[in-house]
């Protein structure tokens, strides 16, 4: 949800917050201060004017002024407390069931859906027990690719890359079709595992059994490799020290994710858990949408295309989309962006109503320029 405001607003009351803070830990620190020097007079001194010290005292806490310090803190503190409340009550709409859409889904996709969530999420035993519940028995099916892809990922956690390299040598063909460099990377990994081990004559054999069948591809890297040898006994120190780091362990374990998920023809997130984090983010203009339409004695559930344009972070955009500037209708098949001779583009349908059905020239409602239909070139995406 957008919480710009929201941000804004608790900015402001911990600067106020902080600065309140300040204030009265100095009040505190000065009253401190006096009452701790009266009571050495009154400890120490011999013949001392009690009521005279305590007279001071009480002359220096009225100087110093502590209520009303405070209280001035405390209106600058107020104002600010209760705009950030009105601010979160203003963002977190309590009703986010006006968004709602009645839509007729088909119930065994979804189980299938939320299924494969938890299997991918390598929640096996909530997945097990769901499609139980559910009585899905074909969702079973799912658990089994993922179960593997678990094992491996827990086997290179513990520092066992033989499961993983097993995998990336039956899937060599599909890797290098995809352009991946995966197994050359887990052969790296052992490689620079061996070396850490001290044993210099066994990574160079590692190097002759496993390398050459990447050196076409990766000659820099292998060479680069090669040198750690001259370094075995002061690798901490080496030019090389940042190829031993542990982030190397941790990011091929999310590419060997992406790479399992590629080759199963899945997406490396989870589609459920994409559709929910759109949908959070969507949600404020589609409760302010139904707010309006309500407000207008208007029934949007009946509609078939929303009248606002949602804009979702470019991690939600999937596909080039274009919506026409004057329609604001996103392009489609019969109705495709089009090209025109000043560099603006519009959706065919937009330029046939300013064409006057492809008759005669028209003026591009964005600069001075005049053009033909003719002269209009559609655009691919």
């Amino acid at each position: 949800m957008e919480l710009n405001n929201i941000n804004d607003a608790f900015d402001r009351v911990s600067k106020k917050q902080k600065m309140s803070f300040t204030k009265t830990q100095d009040v505190i620190d000065s009253i401190g201060q006096e009452i701790e020097l009266a009571l050495r007079k009154l400890v120490d001194g011999s013949g001392v004017d009690q009521k005279a010290v305590i007279a001071e005292l009480n002359a220096k806490l009225n100087e110093i002024g502590p209520a009303n310090q405070l209280a001035g803190t405390q209106k600058e503190l107020n104002p600010a407390v209760n705009k950030y409340g009105k601010a979160f009550e203003k963002q977190f709409h309590p009703d986010i069931a006006k968004a709602y859409r009645e839509v007729e889904f088909d119930g065994h996709v979804i189980n299938m859906i939320i299924a494969s969530h938890f299997y991918r999420q390598g929640l096996f035993e909530l997945g097990d027990c769901f499609v139980r519940e559910a009585n899905e028995p074909d969702a079973a099916s799912l658990k089994v690719p993922f179960v593997e892809m678990y094992q491996i990922l827990e086997q290179l956690k513990a520092g066992n890359l033989q499961p993983a390299l097993a995998w990336a040598s039956v899937h060599r063909d599909e890797l290098l079709q995809k352009g991946s460099s995966l197994e050359f990377k887990l052969h790296r990994l052992r490689f620079l595992q061996i070396v850490q081990g001290g044993s210099r004559n066994d990574a160079l054999q590692y190097a002759r059994s496993f390398f050459a069948l990447f050196a076409s591809q990766h000659m820099a890297e292998i060479q680069k490799l090669m040198a750690c040898l001259l370094w075995v006994d002061r690798l901490e120190v080496s030019p090389y020290s940042d190829l031993f780091s542990n982030s190397h362990w941790d990011a091929l374990g999310l590419e060997l994710i992406q790479e399992c998920c590629s080759l199963l023809g899945q997406s490396y997130e989870s589609p459920l858990q994409v559709t929910i984090s759109a949908g959070g983010q969507a949600l404020p203009t589609l409760l302010k949408l139904a707010n309006v339409m309500a407000l207008k004695r208007q029934e949007w559930h009946n509609m078939k295309q929303l009248p606002v344009e949602i804009e979702l972070d470019r991690e939600f955009q999937f596909h080039s989309i274009f919506a026409c500037p004057v329609s604001r209708d996103q392009s489609t098949d019969d109705n495709p962006p089009m090209l025109m001779q000043c560099g603006h583009v519009l959706c065919k349908q937009s330029i046939a109503k300013l064409s006057k059905g492809n008759s005669r020239t028209f003026k591009c409602p964005y600069c001075p320029n005049e053009t033909t239909v003719a002269n209009c070139k559609q655009l691919y995406f």
